[in-house]
């Protein structure tokens, strides 16, 4: 008999629905006609042990007993898992052959290899199982995955990655979290400081944004035009570009400061004669965007329909799982199989018939284009997110999945559709001893951005940059008058969902130490594809960010965590080196201990750290958190909250919080 384990129940139903019919549904499993079966994980059945399970001393809250770093790790049945566990380990002691079918990703592989080791297997039957990748739910798909399985032996190095994750995490939030919550007690915060090694760096990145906005002074600048005229009449402007001698009243972006400095150059130009110096017309070309990873298609849903990175994954996931419209969304990957370009022909006719909307006014898309999408060193588990062969029921989706499904839809179709083509033309002048610069660009070929034409989100430089006339070297031209443009230096932007998942995945533009941004600048960034989302989300629900219209903004506990923890702790370096070395265990570059103790060393230094420190910036400050409960369940009194953890009692909401980062699920860290 093969065993199919699959993630979760929706992918376990599908794995069945192309097996040998009929079908017997069990309690927790499928039987084929075959004697084949279907069973699954219901997201992570197991969980890291809490500390208290090392050492029940450990249930109370005490300086003493930092750090806790359990020297054999323990895994134990999340709450309500025990009877599927039971019926994984039946299953798996009758099965001849193992299929392991985990969510095609890092989290996903360990998910099941996990309950695998739990339950006992025998080396024998681990080291035959198979690992079946599936991107797509349909029949079709499911049935083409079946007949690519691979050996799950060659994924140990990305469940191991995994693991070290899991167990990295556990370390580094249980014993932060408790060590700067029982310091906040001592200067009158009665929250839970929970610390964790990707969610502390984001908050940092809000509370420095904030911190910059509002110590930020504005400052008047200056540009000047030059209104020039051919001798056929035509017009057009200039901009003057300020030379070495001016550098003293410049700011680091280059801009004039000094009015007087404007003035003079209007004085100078205006009635003079101006001399074309260069004309460079290059022609450019623009190819499609990519399909989607999951953190591209939040930050293009959160700009253009102010969707939450949340609320894009749970429509994507059940676009994917429900309505299998998309393939798997937790992706990283912008890039498609050389093998998936066969199936072109097939799903742009299955786009153009549930969402002929896209095409309306459009050139039809030409399927024997192939962009640089079609990249098989690009991708390993999962390919970009892309539409199934399925046709879409619109009227049939929520408004939100309709939105999320058109916009994969729409960026699969632009890889069928030429480059998009325009000329670009620079010319540079001089006036009076001064450098002015004009440029235009001139669309050749609309080419894949016919399809974006509704969106008015265009390149502010394109939209800027009109035409200009004909124009020779050596040709001379008349300056009717100098235009003085004065404008305030802007403060930056307070982060939005789209700016904050931008910056978690380009996280070595925050990176302080240059040759950590270098290693970092080509890697996945700050979390994952599949934990980004419910990062941002956690620091809502712990009261440390906060929504003010569109933008995020941290609160004052938020404010005060930050500034009571060692830099180390609140910038991304430390989570990006984390990121790269779990990169590294993946590709076999790097080894599980090799990761793990330098960690365990820096873990100590932190916690005598915080130890050592008081975190006087929550002086003063109130927690947002809520329903604190004791170690018997039972609310506790405002009097009473106060004394939780002072008196050795458990906060069961520290403890579930920490556990969120600790256990290994997708979406957390």
């Amino acid at each position: 008999m093969i065993l199919y384990i699959a993630e979760k129940p929706s992918l376990g139903r599908a794995i069945a629905d192309v097996l040998p019919k009929p079908l017997r549904k069990h309690e927790g499993y499928i039987e084929a006609a075959n004697g084949d079966c279907v069973s699954w994980c219901v997201g992570h059945l197991l969980e890291q042990a809490a500390p208290d399970a090392y050492d029940p001393q450990y249930k109370s809250w005490k300086p003493e007993h930092l750090p806790i770093v359990p020297q054999q790790w323990q895994l134990l049945p999340k709450k309500g898992s025990r009877g599927q566990l039971a019926v994984l380990k039946k299953l798996i002691k009758q099965a001849d052959t193992l299929v392991h079918a985990g969510d095609p990703d890092r989290e996903g592989q360990l998910l099941v290899d996990e309950v695998l080791s739990y339950l006992g297997t025998s080396s024998d039957k681990q080291s035959a199982a198979q690992r079946l990748l599936i991107n797509d739910l349909n029949p079709q798909a499911v049935s083409r995955a079946l007949g690519n399985m691979r050996s799950n032996r060659e994924f140990v190095p990305l469940s191991t990655s995994a693991l070290a994750r899991s167990r990295a995490d556990w370390l580094y939030g249980m014993n932060l979290s408790r060590a700067y919550t029982l310091q906040g007690r001592k200067v009158g915060y009665q929250g839970v400081l929970s610390v964790g090694r990707v969610q502390t760096p984001l908050l940092g990145l809000v509370v420095r944004r904030d911190e910059e906005i509002a110590a930020f002074q504005p400052k008047p600048f200056f540009e000047v035009l030059a209104q020039l005229q051919c001798d056929d009449g035509a017009r057009f402007s200039a901009r003057w570009q300020p030379s070495e001698a001016c550098q003293q009243w410049l700011d680091a972006e280059g801009r004039v400061l000094a009015r007087g400095l404007a003035e003079n150059v209007i004085r100078r130009i205006s009635g003079q004669s101006a001399h074309v110096q260069t004309v460079e017309s290059k022609p450019k070309r623009q190819a499609p965007p990519l399909p989607y990873s999951l953190s591209a298609l939040q930050i293009d849903c959160n700009k253009r329909f102010g969707m939450s990175a949340k609320e894009v994954l749970d429509t994507a996931q059940a676009l994917y799982e429900r309505h299998k419209l998309l393939t798997y969304p937790r992706s990283d990957s912008r890039h498609l199989p050389q093998a998936q370009f066969a199936d072109a022909t097939e799903i742009i006719a299955t786009i153009s018939q549930g969402a002929a909307e896209l095409l309306q006014g459009c050139e039809l898309p030409d399927p024997k284009l192939k962009s640089k999408a079609w990249d098989d060193s690009k991708v390993d588990a999962h390919h970009a997110i892309i539409p199934t062969h399925k046709v879409a029921n619109l009227a049939g989706l929520s408004a939100r999945e309709r939105q999320v499904y058109l916009q994969v839809a729409r960026q699969y179709l632009a890889q069928f559709y030429p480059h998009y083509l325009y000329l670009e033309t620079q010319v540079q002048l001089q006036i009076a001893g001064g450098l002015f610069v004009a440029k235009s660009k001139q669309q050749q070929q609309v080419g894949w951005k016919q399809l974006f034409r509704q969106e008015q989100n265009h390149d502010e430089e394109e939209a800027l940059t009109g035409s200009l006339p004909p124009l020779k070297v050596g040709q001379q031209l008349q300056c009717l008058k100098g235009e003085l443009l004065e404008k305030m230096t802007q403060p930056p932007k307070h982060f939005t969902d789209a700016t904050l998942l931008a910056a978690m995945t380009g996280i070595n533009r925050f990176v302080s130490d240059p040759q950590i941004r270098k290693v970092l600048k080509d890697t996945d960034g700050l979390g994952t594809e599949a934990t980004r989302a419910g990062i941002i989300e956690l620091l809502f629900k712990r009261g440390f960010l906060q929504r003010q219209g569109k933008s995020i903004q941290a609160t004052a506990a938020g404010t005060g965590l930050i500034h009571s923890l060692p830099d180390v702790a609140t910038t991304p370096d430390m989570t990006a080196q984390w990121e790269s070395s779990l990169d590294a265990i993946s590709r076999r570059d790097m080894k599980y201990q090799a990761f793990m103790q330098p960690l365990l060393q820096q873990l100590t230094a932190l916690v005598t750290q915080a130890q050592n420190s008081l975190p006087t910036a929550l002086s003063g400050v109130k927690t947002r958190q809520r329903n604190y409960r004791n170690t018997t369940g039972k609310r506790t009194s405002k009097a009473a909250r106060g004394k939780v953890g002072q008196t050795g009692k458990t906060v069961r909401r520290a403890e579930r919080q920490t556990k969120a980062v600790t256990h290994g699920s997708k979406s957390a860290d």
